[in-house]
């Protein structure tokens, strides 16, 4: 397994969790937060759920476009490890040469009776 594939399954499971703690958020204070109760008094309650999913966000947010920029990197690193045998004069140029003529055959446009 490479390392752009593992970069891979690690954006996908990130993109993945991002999207579960987005949707458990509501934007007008409902959401997960509010099923926990109404009341403030609540140790743990709805403020510091809030917070929670807040920060959850923003982490998962910054870790999802550090992998992708670090996959960038060794998918690069990747493509520089096979360079053109051209390029490294390593492979001999073929001369391109003319087709070969064909004959075609001459038919008869008489009706032969």
């Amino acid at each position: 397994m490479s390392t752009f594939s593992l970069f891979l399954i690690l954006i996908i499971a990130v993109s993945l969790l991002l999207t579960l703690v987005i949707m458990v958020q509501n934007p007008k204070g409902g959401g997960l937060s509010s099923s926990f109760g109404g009341s403030t008094q609540v140790v743990g309650g709805v403020k510091n759920t809030n917070d929670f999913l807040d920060k959850t966000t923003w982490t998962l947010a910054i870790l999802l476009v550090a992998l992708i920029l670090l996959s960038n990197v060794s998918l690069r690193s990747g493509f520089a490890q096979n360079d053109s045998k051209v390029l490294d004069g390593s492979e001999t140029i073929i001369e391109e040469v003319a087709p070969a003529a064909v004959e075609i055959p001459a038919t008869s446009t008489e009706n032969e009776e």
